[in-house]
Order: structure tokens, then sequence, then C-alpha cells
């Protein structure tokens, strides 16, 4: 099992990089709307490789998000801002692709951009610290 929970730790932060890359490139191009629905799921899918360390999964955004505010945030593992980034970034993807009208500032996409590169490298580093000792060393 634990060589299976690597590979998909492995592959999730793959996956939370590629968005992340692709935030960019919308960014860089003036897709404010896409690149902040990227850098959500940047976050989401860091925080989904946690998830997999963990062994557990949800299927709704709002399970994942809650488990990693108890078991990360709450717990100190993890300072309170990331639990702010994650809902914000969770709050303005829904408005970006269910609200009529909403308008996304260039500073607020590049915002969510540098907020999800953050967190993305703070799981990343955690995971490699925590998960890799617990692995024995293995990747």
């Amino acid at each position: 099992m634990y060589d299976s929970r690597a590979e998909l730790v492995k592959y999730r932060l793959e996956m939370a990089k590629e968005r992340l890359d692709s935030s960019k490139l919308l960014l860089d191009n003036g897709s404010y709307k896409d690149a902040i629905g990227r850098s959500y799921y940047a976050i989401f899918t860091s925080v989904r490789a946690l998830l997999a360390r963990d062994g557990v999964d949800f299927s709704k955004h709002a399970g994942a998000i809650s488990y990693f505010q108890k078991e990360y945030i709450k717990t100190g593992i993890f300072d309170v801002k990331y639990s702010k980034y994650i809902s914000e970034a969770f709050q303005i993807r829904n408005n970006t692709d269910y609200a009529d009208f909403f308008i996304v500032a260039k500073e607020d996409a590049e915002e969510q951009y540098c907020r999800a590169v953050e967190f993305h490298e703070l799981i990343e580093n955690y995971l490699k610290e925590n998960f890799d000792k617990e692995q024995g060393g293995q990747k």
C-alpha cells in the first residue's frame, strides 16, 4: 500500500505543478478568470497529495478542505493563513465559474497565483520532509 500511496502523492504533486504552470500561462495572456481557476486547482490538488499521504479522500471539495483545516491547520502543522488561502481560492473560483458578470482584476489573479505557488511549495516541502522519512527515504 505504501508504494501505491507514494506514487499517488507524487502524481498529485506533479498535477498541482502542471496546474500552476497553466495558471501562469493564462495569467500572462490576460485570461484572469481561468488563471484563478487553475490556481485554485493547484492548491486543491496539493491538498489532495496530503490526503493521499494520509490514505483518505473525499468526493466533495468541501470535505477535503475541511479535513485539511482540521488535520493540518488546527493542529498547528501549517500556519492559519493557509486556511484563508484555500478558503478564499475556493470562493473566488466558484465566483469566476458560476457568477454572471463577475469581474477579475489582474492583481487578484496575480495574488491567487502567488498564493498557489507558496501553498504548493509548502506542501511539497512538508511531504518531502515527512513522507519520504516514513517511506525509509524511498522516492
